[in-house]
């Protein structure tokens, strides 16, 4: 994913019990990623790309107008759930040289639900 700019308050969880809803807890955590990124069907690339139907999707290569680095073109594959976690721990360790400047979720409950939102988002394109 393709995450970009500088989103402030990364490692805070949303207020809430165990038993709440992944995909509301997530929509809760996208908010430190709407800085960068739209959501919504249709929805346009900002500082970095529209994420609709991400979740399955090829890296790098859905949204053919957003300018995605070589480093994460040279990544390939999908966007399964698993390595999206490892993308969101840490997205310039999993590729260097990525111009989404963006730390990371520390907390493995704010990635999982940030990708449960992700995934309730539409079909990957």
């Amino acid at each position: 994913m393709v995450l970009a700019v500088g989103l402030a308050g990364c490692g805070s969880s949303p207020a809430g019990s165990s038993e709440e809803d992944p995909v509301a807890l997530g929509a809760v955590v996208f908010r430190r990623c709407a800085a960068c990124h739209t959501i919504g069907s249709g929805g346009s690339d900002t500082d970095g790309p529209n994420l609709y139907g991400v979740v399955g999707a090829p890296v790098a290569a859905r949204r053919v107008r957003y300018g995605y680095t070589a480093n994460l073109k040279a990544l390939g594959g999908v966007w399964t759930e698993q390595r999206l976690g490892i993308w969101l721990t840490n997205p310039r360790r999993l590729v260097p040289g990525t111009s989404m400047a963006f730390a990371g979720l520390p907390d493995p409950g704010d990635r999982a639900n940030v990708i449960a939102f992700l995934a309730a988002q539409g079909p990957a394109r």
